[in-house]
C-alpha cells in the first residue's frame, strides 16, 4: 500500500505560524501523517512582485520545520518550467516517487477558484484534496465531489501579506513566525523595501 503524503503548496513568503498550525492539524486529525511544503517559485495566478528569492523562501521553510519529522520541504517546482502548474508538479512527483500517493492540501479560497487552474478537472478526478476553511468562501457546490475532504482546521487570520506589511511599517511581527524564521527575517533585513 502506498504511503499517503499531503502536499501543501505555497509561496511561503514568508512561512508563518498559520501555515504550521494548519499543517499540524492536518497530520494530527486526518489519515495524512506526513506533509510536504511545496515551495512555488511563481504562482501563475499571483503577481511576482515582493516575492523573495526562491532559495531564501525554501531556507525559511526548512528552518521552520527542521525539528519536526512529520514535515519536509520540497523544491521540485524550482526545476520545472515556469510558470509552475500544479498538475505538472503532481505528475512529476508521481513519476519520481511511485511508492507514494500524493494528496493536495488547500484552503477553501483555492478550491473556490480551482476552475481557473490549468487542467483542474484532471486534478479533481485523480487526487484527494483536503480543504481547510477560510472566511468569506462558500464551496458547498463542491462538497459532494468524491475526492474532496473538508478538514475542520482552525481559521487562521494571519497572512504573509500582513507580515510583510507590518515589517514595512516597522511593527513587530516576531510572534507571527517561528523564532528562527523571525530571526532570519530580521538579520537579513527582509521585506523592508518591498511593496
Amino acid at each position: 500500500m502506498k504511503k499517503k503524503i499531503g502536499l501543501f503548496f505555497g509561496s511561503f513568503n514568508p512561512i508563518h505560524i498559520g501555515h504550521l498550525i494548519i499543517a499540524e492539524y492536518i497530520v494530527e486529525h486526518t489519515d495524512l501523517k506526513e506533509l510536504w511544503f511545496v515551495v512555488s517559485p511563481c504562482n501563475p495566478l499571483k503577481k511576482k512582485q515582493s516575492l523573495l528569492n526562491d532559495h531564501q523562501r525554501l531556507y525559511m521553510v526548512n528552518i521552520a520545520i527542521e525539528d519536526d519529522s512529520r514535515f519536509r520541504s520540497c523544491d521540485i517546482e524550482f526545476k520545472l518550467p515556469q510558470p509552475s502548474y500544479t498538475v505538472n508538479t503532481l505528475l512529476h512527483l508521481a513519476e519520481k516517487y511511485p511508492d507514494k500517493e500524493f494528496c493536495l492540501i488547500m484552503g477553501e479560497d483555492n478550491l473556490d477558484c480551482i476552475e481557473k487552474w490549468y487542467n483542474y478537472q484532471f486534478i479533481l478526478d485523480n487526487y484527494q484534496i483536503y480543504v481547510y476553511p477560510r472566511d468569506d468562501y462558500k464551496t458547498e457546490n463542491k462538497r459532494e465531489l468524491p475526492n474532496i475532504h473538508y478538514v475542520n482546521a482552525p481559521k487562521i487570520g494571519i497572512s504573509a501579506t500582513m507580515i510583510r506589511q507590518g515589517i514595512q511599517e516597522k511593527k513587530s511581527v516576531k510572534y507571527l513566525m517561528t523564532e528562527k524564521v523571525a530571526k532570519y527575517v530580521e538579520d537579513m533585513g527582509l521585506y523592508r523595501g518591498l511593496n
